[in-house]
């Protein structure tokens, strides 16, 4: 199924729908991002709960961008799942390992969110800050490349 037809697919479903949004927007939700993995470099000695959801919430930020450089926002219960599903068919083959990383990343901030007895272990906590620094690096290479007029960074 070509990107269009899968688009049309996620609207008809209600999962997504079709809006004019500004670049305005756009470019807050990067700087946001780049604020969260900030916090999440000097929140890793401290907290790992916090710097492993800082580091994510980095990542959905840049996510919910890409949607929106493309006419789109989620609009369904699981906004967080849609968001990274579309990224990763916006984004392509390219990004497939990331793009697993970050929903597993999704699962697991869920559990530690909701289950206070399952643990976060220092490891989980470097491979999602790892990640979520990798993810805005090769993205922002994308953005910059495809839309060099529109200077996001």
């Amino acid at each position: 199924m070509n990107s269009k037809n899968y688009f049309d697919e996620l609207i008809k479903r209600g999962l997504l729908k079709k809006e004019k949004i500004g670049l305005d927007q756009v470019r807050a939700l990067l700087a946001s991002s780049a604020k969260n993995l900030n916090a999440s470099r000097k929140t890793i000695a401290i907290d790992e709960e916090t710097c492993f959801a800082m580091a994510y919430a980095a990542m959905l930020k840049i996510a919910r961008a890409i949607l929106f450089l493309h006419s789109l926002r989620p609009s369904d219960g699981q906004q967080h799942k849609t968001t990274i599903e579309v990224a990763g068919n916006i984004l392509g083959s390219d990004f497939r390992e990331l793009i697993e990383k970050f929903d597993k990343m999704r699962r697991k901030r869920n559990q530690f969110t909701y289950d206070p007895l399952l643990p976060l272990t220092d490891r989980e906590t470097k491979e999602a800050l790892q990640t979520a620094e990798k993810f805005s690096a090769e993205v922002r290479r994308r953005l910059e490349k495809e839309d060099s007029q529109e200077k996001l960074f």
